[in-house]
């Protein structure tokens, strides 16, 4: 007794056509539900964003107020009231220097991504087969 297949059964090339084309659709309404979560991510990311700039665009605007009544303090003191707009300027200066020396000395650490590099380097070797 031999089993054979009942002429409803559906052949090889069928099931591999339905595979496929379900397949295909799986993967389409997966990059539509990716596309609508990235839409919302966006928005909200632009929208935080764009608070951040509004943030730092005010506290530009406190320093600025704030130095301009520091000048002022110092003038109130007896200082001249150049003197005293010159002397928050130097504030300012000095402390560019302070945070510009910092910056040079933590950009002088960063090196090249060796591990990486050293990765890359065995990508020929893996492509041959002899890792």
């Amino acid at each position: 007794m031999t089993d054979r297949p009942s002429p409803d059964d559906p052949t090889i090339g069928r099931l591999v056509a339905d595979a496929s084309r379900d397949i295909s659709t799986l993967v389409s309404k997966e990059i539509e539900l990716a596309k609508s979560e990235l839409k919302v991510s966006f928005k909200a990311g632009g929208l935080g964003v764009g608070m951040f700039a509004g943030a730092a665009f005010l506290l530009l605007l406190g320093v600025i107020f704030a130095s301009i009544s520091l000048a002022y303090f110092f003038n109130w003191l007896g200082l001249g009231l150049a003197l005293s707009f010159l002397m928050v300027f130097v504030v300012y200066l000095v402390l560019a220097a302070i945070l510009g020396l910092l910056g040079y000395r933590s950009v002088k650490k960063v090196g090249p991504p060796e591990k990486a590099i050293e990765q890359g380097k065995g990508i020929p070797r893996a492509l041959k087969g002899k890792v």
